[in-house]
């Protein structure tokens, strides 16, 4: 009898392969994203001194959102942690998707950063 795979257990293992060549520094920190069902979420983390530089989600009450599981909520996400990073006079990062497919929120995040001024 076949078992269903966990997804996020795979996904777990597809970001561990990718973090093996993906060392963000202060200089270019790292974009991560997270999504969840409900909300998503941006760190820049500098993995020198393993610290989060900055970070912005769709629980953040200057977005004020409706709904955070979205593409809408994914790109205003991406114009923060952008306008975040740039205040911090970081302009470069090197962008993780977390093991998630290159598709919907997680793409939305990255294009809207790009559109914002980040360059990755």
């Amino acid at each position: 009898m076949f078992t269903k795979g966990d997804k996020n257990k795979a996904r777990k293992k597809r970001h561990l392969r990718i973090r093996k060549r993906l060392v963000g520094s202060a200089i270019r920190p790292r974009l991560n994203v997270f999504r969840s069902s409900k909300h998503i979420y941006a760190q820049l983390i500098d993995d020198a001194t393993g610290v989060t530089l900055a970070s912005a989600s769709s629980l953040d009450k200057e977005l004020a959102l409706k709904a955070g599981g979205n593409v809408e909520a994914a790109t205003a996400v991406g114009t923060l942690i952008a306008k975040k990073a740039q205040e911090k006079g970081l302009s470069e990062v090197i962008f993780d998707r977390g093991g998630y497919l290159y598709h919907g929120r997680v793409k939305a995040l990255a294009e809207a950063a790009r559109e914002a001024g980040l360059q990755f």
